[in-house]
Order: C-alpha cells, then structure tokens, then sequence
C-alpha cells in the first residue's frame, strides 16, 4: 500500500477496540468508542447511589462456645484430629495452607473404609495446553476474588437497578460480615436452615428435605429476597436432626433456582460449620455460592489460640506470637491464597468465573445425587444414593446409632444420608472419646485409614529382598494385589485361550519399556535416588530425576568398586563395577548449574525450567516437557526450605534454607501453537531427540492429547492417580 495513503499506524492492545460507521464512512478509535458508551447514561451517578461495599469488621476476640460444645459440634460436622491440628491450626498460625509430601496415598473416598465428608467425592479439574494454568504469584495482578451479591438484572437492560448490588472483597466472611450483609435492607435476606430429621421417617428423609429446602428457596425468591443464607447453624444440636452435606444442599438449592429460571434474581451464601479447607471453598464456590461463613472453622481458631498449650508455646518463644483476630486473619488469608491457587489451576483469574462453574470430576456419587445438586458434572463410576427406603425401615433410633457405629464399614456404602449419620450419631454416643478422632487420612496410623505407602508393605518387601525370598515376594505381592485401588476391582474377560510364555517377550526385553516416577533427590533423599537409577541402568529402564540438578560424580560408570563400596557413592553398598547412577529421565529446576548440563539421555523440561540450556538440551535422547503430573495435576512443583541442604542448593545453584518453587505454566505456552514452537525449537536444538508431552487423565484429556499429536510431539505420556505413588502412566509414540 502506499505510505502516502495510510493515516494512523498502531496495534489493538488488550481492551481495546475500534469500529467503522459503514454508513458514514467514519473510522472511531478506542478511546472515541468509549466515550459515545460511556455519555449515554448517568453511570457514575447510578453506582455511587446503588452499590454498596460491605466493609470490614472485626473479628471476634472470644468464644462463642464451651470447648464441650466445640467439640461436640466439630465431631457432628466431621472434623478429624488431624484437620484441627494439620490443617485449621497451621493455616491460623503461618497464614498459609500446609504442605505435604508424598502425594494422596489413600483410597477414594467411595473405596475408603472410613467415613468422608462428602467434598472428598470431588476432584478438581485443571488446564493443560489449550486452556492452560496461570501464575497467581506473577500473575496475581489480573486476579481477584472480588464477588457481587444481589439480583442480577437484564444484561440487554439498562438502569439504576442494575447497579443495585453488595461488593465483597473476598468470598471468605467473618460471623461480623455475615451479619452485616444480613442487615442490608434492599438484599431481603432469607435464611434457610439445612437440616433433615430422622426421626419422621421418610416424611425427614435427606432427599424429602433436599425437596423442601428448594421450595422454600424459590417461595423466598418469589417474595423479592435477593439474598439466601443456607446454614447449618443452631443453638443446641438436636440427635434425630442432623445437618443437610452443605455442598449438595447448595448444588440443589442452585440447579432448582436455575431450572425454574429465578437463579439469577438472588445470591446464595453459605453460613456453615462444613468447611475449613480450600478444596471446600472451591467446592461451594463452584457448585453456586458466592460466599461462605466458616463459622465452626473461626471459632476452631479461636479456641487455639485461647488454648493453655498455645498461650505457652508462645511465650517460651516456640511459636511466633500471634492475638486472636491475627489467627482468623491468617485463616482466612490462606483460604483466599489457595483459592486463587485453585482457580489459577484452570486458567481463571476471576472469582465471578468459577462461581457456579462446577468443574470437578465426581467420584463415588449415584446419578440420582448428580442430578439433584450436581447436573452437568463428570461422574462415571456411580457410588452414594440417596435411597434411604431401608434405612427408615428402621424406627428405633437407639438401634440405627449402635448399627452405625459397631458395623459402619459394612452398612453405610450405598447410602449418602447413612455417611452423614456416622459423623452426627458420634457426637451423642455415651461411648465417644472426649476428643476428635484420627482416621489417618493424612498420617499413616494404625487403626486408620489404608495407605499405599504403610509400614506392613515396607517390611514385607525388605524381607523378601533381604531374604532373597520367593516365598516371602508372593506374600508381598498378595498384600500388593488387596489394594483399594479403582482399578483393581476391573476383572478383564475375554474368551481367547492363555498365550504360550515361549511367544511372548523376555522379561528381559519388557523392562526396558519400564520408568520411574519423577521425584527430586530433594523429596526422597540421595541415596534412595541414587540406587533407584542404579537398579533401572541394571535392568535397561529408565529412571526419573524429576526437578533438580544432578550431581556430575553420577554420570560416569564406576570404576573403583570393592566388596560392593565405592568410595564415588560411599553411602551406597551392593555396588558394581560398571554401575552408573545417572537418570535416564530428567527434569531440571530453575536455578541453572551449568556443570550439570552434560552427560543426559532423557531429560524433562519443567514449567521453572530449572538447569534448561542448549547444551542440556543437545546432551539427550529424548526431551520431556512436563505439562502436569499425576501426583498435583495444574500445580508446580515445591520444595520447602528446611529440604535445600548445601548439598542440594549447590546442584540447584541456590542458597541452602531457600524454599524451591517452580509455578504451574510454562510461561511461553498459553495454546497448541505455543506448544509446537517449543517442540519445534527444541528438535532445532538437539534433531536426534524425541520430544515427549506429559499430560494427566482427565474427563476430555484425548482432545487435549490430540492437539498435542498436532504440535508434532514424538511421545504423549498420559499420567494417572494411583493408591502408592499417585504416578501411573501410558506412553502413546506417536
């Protein structure tokens, strides 16, 4: 084109836009276009008059109950010792959610021995590629928990009442807060109590009064409130009145409103003792509430604080100093931090966006459940129903108690009421301990729940190979086949005649296809990584460095070995001349070692890309770039301080007692196309290489990995929750 006749030069950035009057001929740049929008109606004066903010109030400074009643309640809505003290204690002491390593190691909720709050049914989904995870530490700047309460009106319509709304700045309330948006004249707030009663029989049946709380729902939107408070909340607990799951009183409460078109003229909030972790907040968010009152959670805060040990500890200076409103503070900063990580995850940056947006997977719930509360949701594997014909059979409460409770793994499995009942009949039992129990669901202990990773299976197996016995393997592998794993219970059926052992490959031949999970020396100690890529390079596999460097002593064959000692490795024995303890499979972390660069065959390319350089990446068979991985799907990897010993800090170029973090994206790729540059310019830097794409399984992953297929990568790894070590996986060459 001639230069002569261009007028303006420029770029649309982000917001902006431009439009062309085809009748006038006129061109309107972006500020021109907002102006006209903006100058056709009093705006300003229409938010200043109609929105309220709700400001802040103070938290409480004392115990609304006895600690006899705290406990009581804790034991009714399904605490555990190990919430209390690993989960709500930590979070109102550091202001941040607790780590754990090791991954989840325990049954699903719908395979497990033991009662579950019924949010452990439901996993959350996350991004990969095409829609993939954001930063919300460097990112943070586009994010926000911001939520607005009230009707919503026409979004074709125009006027005052449109801006007749409550700005939250967080979906997290104080007992203050809620009470002020209770006495908010225009929102007509209306609290809808979510209890069902065993003592009527059917006519108090969970699913009678799932039906009853939605009739009121809409009878209260009818009647103009904008504002529905689902509580749990009461001044005694009653034995044949327990309370409604919160979550699925909520996804009723939310399908009912939507599907009788009122949705949309009111807020649903959430006034509960249910929820103390982020992975309940997101479930009540995602499932239709705008925002939750934790009110057993704060008064769990407060009574930890006001608690004789706490007080001592921090006065002998072995606890930081915290007063009781920091506590709760801190509680609810972490649960505004983890939901933003969760949120993050699935490549949102808006609270608005999740609300009511329902992606979870369900695991162990009936159809009949999902489509009450949870319509649209994946769930695949059925499980809980609501049928509870027999249960109300029958009518001796004293009964139904000692049957829950002496016979409870044998009689709950099929019935969800049943599973809320174990919790309730608890807390009135003469019998039950004067404090929480431990069901183990995130420590082993004996008695407690099943872990993949427990010391019966430990010692079986170091007998065997101590031993060097068959016999004593078979057991092992006995105690290994028994695993509450889901798909263990799958039993493959086919009509086709045992294939001869001489026609199938050698043991030999199929260990080769065989790799380790990727776990850091950093999560699993030296010498147990060092050994497990020594075992792998014996049998031809591959192991799996996961993020960090790699000690350069490792990647060369030994050569001094004497008795089964080498003074390279002198932690190790049953050494071997010719042994060498490289990993095959490598993932490297941000902090770069240039030294240790050299000498890869197979290495992954993580979201930190810690040690990645173009001599790294020309020293490999074959590139991995780690998208998400099976043990925290969406999320980056972590190392805390107390585990970056010199030695470690030296392999990672860092500093000893620096907490390691690698965040969930990869910050250059945001779509297929980004992925195939990748791909593309790795094959640039080393072409003898394959590159492969490591995914995890989820409800839509084969659109994903097709899109993968499109971006030219050689290999897809498709990675699975698993009961031991949260790492299955299938390798697709492409």
């Amino acid at each position: 084109m001639d230069e002569s006749k261009v007028i303006m030069k420029g770029r649309l950035g982000p917001g902006m836009m431009i439009t062309v009057d085809l009748q006038s001929g006129q061109v309107y740049e972006n500020t021109d276009v907002k102006k006209s929008i903006a100058s056709l109606y009093p705006y300003r004066k229409w938010l200043t008059e109609n929105m309220r903010t709700l400001k802040p109030v103070n938290f409480l400074s004392s115990l609304v109950l006895d600690n006899d009643t705290i406990l009581r309640q804790q034991q009714a809505f399904g605490y555990s010792s190990e919430d209390v003290q690993m989960v709500i204690e930590t979070m109102a002491a550091q202001g941040k959610e607790p780590t754990f390593c090791m991954g989840d190691d325990i049954p699903l909720a719908v395979l497990s021995l033991k009662p579950h709050m019924i949010f452990d049914y439901f996993k959350q989904r996350f991004a990969q590629v095409t829609n993939p995870a954001i930063d919300p530490l460097r990112e943070g700047l586009v994010m926000s928990l911001e939520v607005n309460i009230g009707k919503r009106g026409n979004i074709l319509g125009v006027g005052p009442q449109n801006a007749s709304q409550v700005i939250l700045s967080s979906p997290v309330l104080n007992e203050g807060e809620l009470e002020a948006l209770m006495k908010d004249p225009y929102l007509k707030p209306q609290v809808l109590p979510a209890f069902f009663d065993i003592g009527k029989g059917l006519d108090g049946s969970l699913e009678k009064a799932l039906k009853n709380l939605c009739e009121a729902a809409d009878e209260a939107v009818l009647s103009g409130s904008q504002l529905l408070v689902l509580s749990d909340r009461c001044e005694e607990l009653e034995p044949t009145r327990p309370a409604i799951p919160i979550l699925l009183a909520v996804g009723a409460v939310h399908q009912h409103l939507i599907q009788i078109g009122l949705r949309m003229s009111a807020s649903i909030v959430v006034d509960t003792a249910q929820c103390f972790s982020t992975h309940q907040f997101a479930c009540l968010i995602g499932y239709g509430a705008s925002a939750i009152c934790p009110y057993l959670a704060l008064e769990t805060c407060r009574q930890w604080r006001l608690s004789t040990k706490t007080v001592n500890m921090m006065r002998n200076g072995k606890m930081p100093t915290v007063t009781i409103e920091q506590a709760q503070r801190n509680f609810c900063k972490a649960v505004k931090s983890g939901l933003l990580k969760i949120l993050s995850k699935m490549g949102i940056s808006l609270l608005s966006s999740y609300c009511g947006a329902q992606i979870f997977e369900i695991y162990g719930l009936g159809q009949d459940i999902v489509d009450i509360a949870f319509c649209g949701s994946f769930s695949k594997i059925g499980g809980l129903t609501v049928d509870e014909e027999s249960w109300h059979a029958l009518d001796d409460l004293e009964i139904r108690n000692k049957m829950l409770i002496s016979n409870f793994n044998a009689f709950f499995f099929l019935k969800l009421a049943r599973e809320t009942l174990s919790f309730w009949v608890k807390a009135f039992s003469e019998d039950t301990a004067k404090r929480l129990e431990n069901f183990g669901f995130i420590q082993f202990r004996p008695g407690g729940e099943y872990h993949g990773n427990n010391p019966e299976m430990s010692k079986l197996l170091h007998k065997a190979v101590r031993e060097k016995s068959e016999s004593a393997y078979v057991i092992y592998q006995q105690h290994l086949a028994n695993r509450p794993v889901l798909r263990d219970l799958l039993e493959l059926k086919s009509k086709r005649p045992p294939i001869p052992v001489g026609k199938v490959e050698p043991a030999s031949s199929i260990v080769q296809r065989f790799c380790t999970g990727g776990m850091s020396l950093g999560a699993i100690s030296r010498e147990t990584h060092e050994a497990i890529a020594i075992a792998m390079n014996r049998l031809g596999g591959k192991s799996n460095s996961g993020e960090g460097g790699e000690d350069p002593i490792r990647w060369s064959p030994l050569a001094d070995v004497i008795d089964g000692y080498s003074s390279t490795l002198p932690h190790l024995k049953g050494l071997q001349n010719g042994d060498t303890a490289t990993s095959a499979i490598k993932q490297v972390t941000f902090f770069i070692s240039p030294a240790s660069l050299l000498n890869l065959r197979l290495m992954g390319v993580a979201s930190g890309r810690f040690g990645v350089t173009p001599t790294f990446l020309a020293n490999a068979d074959q590139l991995e770039i780690k998208i998400a991985q099976g043990a925290k799907p969406g999320e980056g990897g972590q190392l805390p301080g107390k585990k970056v010993s010199a030695y470690i800090a030296r392999l990672r170029n860092s500093k000893p007692g620096v907490p390691l973090i690698s965040p969930p994206p990869h910050h250059d790729i945001y779509s297929i196309e980004d992925l195939a540059q990748l791909i593309f310019d790795l094959h640039q830097v080393n072409p003898k290489a394959k590159v492969s794409v490591k995914l995890v399984a989820e409800a839509g992953i084969g659109t994903v990995a097709s899109g993968v297929a499109k971006a030219n990568a050689d290999i897809i790894q498709v990675l699975s929750h698993d009961l031991c070590d949260n790492r299955v996986s299938l390798m697709h060459n492409l």
